[in-house]
């Protein structure tokens, strides 16, 4: 009797080292997932046994032992998950031993390939259960010893859940139960909130990136003077011209031939005139017709001086000197063009300037003389750098069918990049905290959703 007694003692004297570091090692357990891992698998060193599974009454099986991720549509996975749930539904909340007997038909069918025959059911205070099963029977001494060790267990799970993302415990560093640890990691937690919400305070310059193009400063633009078709250049494009030069002419034939009635016209009344005017002197009948003979041939004069007018406007020249930019000729000659309709312009070349599209949803504040920065497509590294001298109030709808405020800004220095590059035209707005800068296009979106 007193070996037995002996071995007892020698068995408690080795199990309680193991019961303390399982305790401490659930006291520090960072997560729940940690603390289902000691409960399945570091619970061995309190009893020997083959499997072990952690089931709740929320979420089902937890963890398994021997198991990194759990497979919830396994076969083995779904039944053992019946399984559990009988047992937590019993009126029983002691430790017992559990055997397929015990459990409906229908699982205990399976009860023999996927367990041994001594299962063990340890309710748990935290709605669920740990279920244990080996080859041997479970004694007494062993249920006691591991109804301790999984009221420790719950406890710190329990207190695991109280300091979870959502309890307002985890934002109270120095209360009794805190640890230096603890309070250590709150501090780096606050500090980096502080440092993030300086840095989403700091004031950054609104920007908006638009399609950008190098355009002429001042152009003369050319337009059809009368209603005609473009009968041919005498310039190319790009071409550098004078002042009075020629630049194109429309179709001229139907001017010529209206120019030679109208002259054959007016030839016809002087004669009639002067034949009048003779017999007027020796008939005083003829006198009255004087006046009326007289008035014809002013109309037909007054015709004939319109018609050379239109003849000559339809010869085209420049109003001052530059560079012709127009399309290709060959796309104009032949074409109907009306009164007013632009033809080509005539810039120098040294006048550039900027103009770029603001969309409506892009369109921040800004102020004349606000930075532009055009980025080229053919010159990237070569950024053209300007200032706002007009922005549209009204929004002119685009190609694409977007409405957009143009814009025109002077270059701060000359360029020696040529007109028609086109970019990307960086504007500059007004400073604003960096959270705007990031939400601002959120936010408005959001409004135009809510409605608020």
């Amino acid at each position: 009797m007193n070996t037995d007694m002996h071995a007892g003692n020698q068995a408690a004297e080795d199990v309680l080292p193991a019961l303390l570091d399982l305790a401490r090692q659930a006291r520090h357990a960072g997560s729940a997932v940690e603390l289902g891992f000691l409960a399945v698998n570091d619970s061995h060193t309190l009893v020997g046994y083959r499997q072990a599974a952690l089931w709740l009454t929320e979420g089902g099986t937890f963890a398994l032992s021997g198991v990194v991720q759990l497979e919830a549509n396994a076969p083995y996975a779904q039944w053992l998950d019946q399984v559990c749930r009988v047992l937590a539904d019993g009126a029983h909340h002691q430790p017992r031993p559990i055997s397929a007997a015990m459990l409906p038909p229908a699982l205990a069918a399976d009860w023999n390939e996927w367990l041994p025959a001594h299962a063990l059911w340890l309710p748990l205070s935290i709605q669920g259960g740990l279920l244990l099963v080996r080859e041997t029977p479970w004694q007494d001494r062993e249920l006691a010893l591991l109804a301790e060790w999984l009221d420790i267990w719950c406890h710190a799970w329990n207190g695991l859940q109280r300091r979870g993302p959502g309890s307002w415990r985890r934002w109270l560093p120095f209360g009794r139960h805190s640890t230096e640890k603890t309070r250590s990691k709150l501090k780096r937690r606050v500090a980096w909130g502080l440092a993030a919400s300086l840095v989403l305070l700091l004031p950054v310059r609104l920007t908006v990136l638009v399609p950008g193009e190098l355009v002429p400063a001042n152009p003369a633009v050319i337009r059809a003077p009368q209603d005609g078709v473009v009968g041919s250049f005498f310039v190319k494009p790009n071409a550098i011209v004078t002042a009075g030069q020629a630049l194109f002419s429309l179709d001229d034939t139907a001017l010529t031939s209206r120019l030679e009635v109208a002259q054959q016209a007016l030839v016809s009344a002087e004669a009639e005139y002067r034949q009048s005017a003779q017999l007027a002197v020796s008939d005083g009948k003829y006198k009255g017709q004087l006046a009326l003979l007289t008035g014809k041939v002013e109309e037909r004069r007054a015709e004939v001086d319109y018609v050379r007018g239109q003849l000559e406007r339809s010869q085209v020249v420049a109003p001052q000197g530059g560079m012709a930019l127009f399309d290709d000729p060959s796309e104009w000659t032949g074409k109907p063009v009306a009164t007013g309709e632009r033809i080509m312009r005539v810039a120098t070349p040294d006048e550039v300037e900027i103009e770029a599209w603001l969309p409506v949803g892009d369109a921040i504040p800004m102020e004349n003389g606000a930075a532009v920065t055009l980025y080229l497509n053919a010159s990237p590294l070569s950024p053209v750098a300007a200032q706002i001298r007009y922005l549209a109030h009204d929004a002119l709808q685009r190609p694409d069918g977007n409405y957009a405020y143009r814009v025109r800004a002077t270059l701060k220095v000359g360029s020696a990049h040529r007109i028609g590059l086109k970019g990307t035209a960086k504007l500059d707005g007004d400073r604003a905290p960096l959270c705007y800068w990031i939400l601002r296009k959120p936010l408005a979106a959001l409004r135009q959703l809510v409605g608020f």
